[in-house]
């Protein structure tokens, strides 16, 4: 039993070993370049930690359907708030969380934000920009307007 295990073992490591000195020697270049994927604001309310809550009564399911859609909004139960996104036409349910919830919302859709605009950035600095010419939107080669 041990010596299949140590085989194994041995085995997977040299087969990881070539998989890198392969991508080593061909500069990776047949890997396709990451592109940052768009986050739905429902993947991002999950990440953040709310809670799916489908509706089990046709009640529910009505008052599911009048709440505003795809929109953050406060539900007020007492002395507790929750923060609630309805999406009767995509889950067919909403999301719930709290203030804690709702911060981490927040900052995962800033980063999302802002990944994809530098994602953006950086694919306009591949351009090919020369083709334009230093004077075609009437700066001259110095900085100075022509």
């Amino acid at each position: 039993m041990r010596k299949n295990i140590k085989w194994w073992l041995t085995g997977s490591w040299l087969v990881v070993v070539c998989l890198a000195l392969i991508g080593c020697a061909t500069g990776g270049s047949s890997m396709t370049p990451w592109v940052p994927a768009p986050q739905t604001p429902e993947q991002l309310l999950s990440a953040a930690g709310f809670k799916q809550v489908f509706p089990t009564t046709p009640t529910q399911k009505t008052k599911l359907a009048n709440m505003p859609q795809k929109k953050i909004f406060l539900i007020s139960q007492g002395p507790k708030v929750y923060y609630v996104y309805a999406d009767a036409n995509g889950c067919g349910c909403m999301y719930a969380g709290n203030q804690r919830n709702y911060q981490k919302f927040q900052q995962l859709a800033a980063d999302s934000q802002m990944i994809a605009e530098q994602y953006a950035a950086a694919q306009m600095n591949d351009w090919d920009w020369g083709g334009w010419g230093p004077g075609w939107w009437g700066v001259g080669e110095t900085g100075e307007p022509e």
